[in-house]
């Protein structure tokens, strides 16, 4: 039987499926892949006769390499004849709040900035109600209560953070062995928590921009989450960046510096240019080398002659917890208070998301209006939004 047959990077970029996956490495040991992702190292094997599995901790807290060291010693002590199990003592119960901190500090996989983000809600949020209480003793009820101050504090978006972060703690708690549920899991958002008045197109606030982008990096694989993330990079509206055309990018192939986009395209007939961004460019190349040789920058799912479906993006952030908050339209929304909060130009502003006078003659005259204050406008803009979610594109 083949050993050692995992990479670290492999086992980085293991995705969750509709069903758990287990990635084997030899000898009985797998990585074990929750469909929430969680990830754990276990191993099969037999004691006088009966299956036994072993858990090792999770990844990656615990590494490639400790995994294989713990595999070799309980390997070891079955040669010898000893029993893994009598010799290994029960392990002592920590405090949700020191559980918490002990599974997000080993989040190496995450940004420091979403780290803290996690930690100091947690804490903020449920520190003085179940902070001190053994982790194995929290229940549903207590935890909930604990929400449900949120709630009642008007933290209606805030409070389902939390609960998908918390969760994550008891995840890991169950496969350290210190309890056998999850209580946040029985929790549904939806029927637990009241939801918050939206517009027909929903969007977050920018505060809660770089916990989006966090959760995007676990579907990067996605056509439609570098079309997501360039809506949010060219402030377009969703209809003009699935009908974007690789004719209409200028300047040289993968280091284009505009988007003309045409007048027949735009909502008000005019034509409007879009600076673009280092970060735009680098998702440009990555797409390009994705379209399968469609003329269009997003080409349908099934066939290269027609565009992306118009409800792709809409679809992934419903997909990723995000229905009825979010909406690829939503993010001119976040940007234009981003950049107004900011002190932009107004004028800038407006024209950048083609909020264009009624008056052809002038709207024609203006399309290339405030272009250097654009692009350097663009170019912040992208700069902040990367600025906590990582510099890979990828």
């Amino acid at each position: 039987m083949p050993t050692n047959t995992l990479t670290d990077t492999a086992c980085r970029s293991a995705k969750p499926g509709e069903k758990p996956r287990k990635l084997f490495d030899g000898h009985g040991m797998f990585l074990f892949v929750s469909t929430t992702g969680a990830k754990v190292w276990r191993m099969s094997y037999r004691l006088d006769g009966k299956p036994q599995t072993a858990t090792f901790g999770p990844y990656p807290l615990v590494t490639l390499a400790e995994a294989r060291a713990k595999r070799d010693e309980l390997r070891k002590q079955l040669l010898l004849g000893e029993n893994p199990k009598a010799s290994r003592a029960a392990p002592a119960v920590p405090t949700f709040q020191a559980a918490s901190d002990t599974y997000w500090d080993g989040r190496l996989d995450i940004t420091d900035a979403y780290r803290m983000n996690a930690k100091n809600g947690i804490t903020q949020h449920l520190g003085p109600h179940i902070g001190p209480v053994p982790v194995s003793q929290v229940s549903k009820d207590a935890l909930l209560n604990a929400l449900l101050e949120m709630d009642k504090a008007g933290l209606l978006v805030y409070v389902r953070s939390v609960r998908g972060w918390v969760s994550q703690v008891f995840d890991w708690s169950i496969e350290r062995g210190y309890r056998q549920d999850n209580p946040a899991a029985l929790i549904k958002p939806a029927k637990a928590f009241r939801v918050p008045a939206r517009e027909s197109h929903a969007a977050i606030s920018p505060a809660q921009v770089h916990t989006l982008m966090e959760r995007l990096k676990f579907e990067d694989q996605l056509q439609s989450v570098i079309a997501c993330k360039l809506l949010a990079l060219t402030w377009v509206r969703t209809v003009e960046l699935r009908t974007m055309l690789w004719a209409e990018l200028e300047g040289e192939v993968d280091a284009w510096h505009t988007w003309r986009i045409p007048a027949g395209k735009m909502k008000r007939r005019n034509e409007h240019l879009v600076p673009l961004s280092r970060q735009a460019v680098e998702l440009l190349a990555i797409q390009r080398m994705r379209c399968r040789g469609s003329k269009y920058v997003f080409p349908g799912e099934h066939t290269i002659l027609r565009p992306m479906s118009e409800n792709a993006v809409l679809y992934l952030l419903h997909r990723i917890g995000y229905k009825g908050e979010m909406t690829g339209h939503g993010w001119r929304s976040v940007v234009s208070t981003w950049a107004n909060e900011r002190g932009y130009p107004p004028d800038a502003i407006e024209r950048q998301l083609a909020h264009v006078p009624g008056d052809k003659v002038r709207a024609a005259y203006n399309r290339a209006a405030y272009l250097p204050q654009r692009k350097e406008m663009l170019q912040d803009w992208a700069d902040w939004l990367y600025a906590d979610a990582g510099r890979s594109q990828g």
